[in-house]
């Protein structure tokens, strides 16, 4: 695919796995940028899009928002920066991450135990909708 270019917006999704829709999407949160145009009004794309497209699928599959792609991406577009914010954002969604995980054990946990408490009677004397109850 190196050196292609004038993908329209079908081919980019399929190059990148990415639905038209989402391409729309990206472009209308900044995420990319508005396509050149052929004479006709289509949508074309080049490598620089199509690896660009790549770091916002790569980024929005580790859970990054969408808010923090765009600054990823900012931060990616000054190569003489320092990697320090990049490495800040990210440990900062990695603690959210693990928070979340922390949260999922402690639900998990106390599900586990409500379902143990489970006597297959009748709904009258049902545990687990006792334990949902007020």
């Amino acid at each position: 695919m190196a050196g292609q270019a004038n993908l329209g917006i079908g081919e980019l999704g399929r190059a990148t796995g990415t639905k038209v829709t989402t391409i729309r999407f990206y472009e209308q949160q900044g995420l990319l940028r508005e396509p050149r145009r052929s004479a006709a009004g289509r949508r074309q794309y080049g490598n620089a899009d199509r690896q660009r497209l790549a770091f916002i699928r790569r980024s929005r599959s580790l859970g990054f928002p969408i808010d923090a792609v765009r600054e990823l991406l900012a931060l990616s577009d000054d190569t003489s920066r320092s990697c320090k914010a990049v490495d800040t954002l990210a440990r900062a969604h990695l603690a959210e991450i693990d928070q979340k995980i922390a949260d999922l054990m402690a639900m998990r946990t106390e599900l586990d135990r409500v379902i143990g408490s489970c006597r297959r009677g009748t709904i009258a004397d049902c545990k687990i909708i006792e334990t949902l109850g007020p």
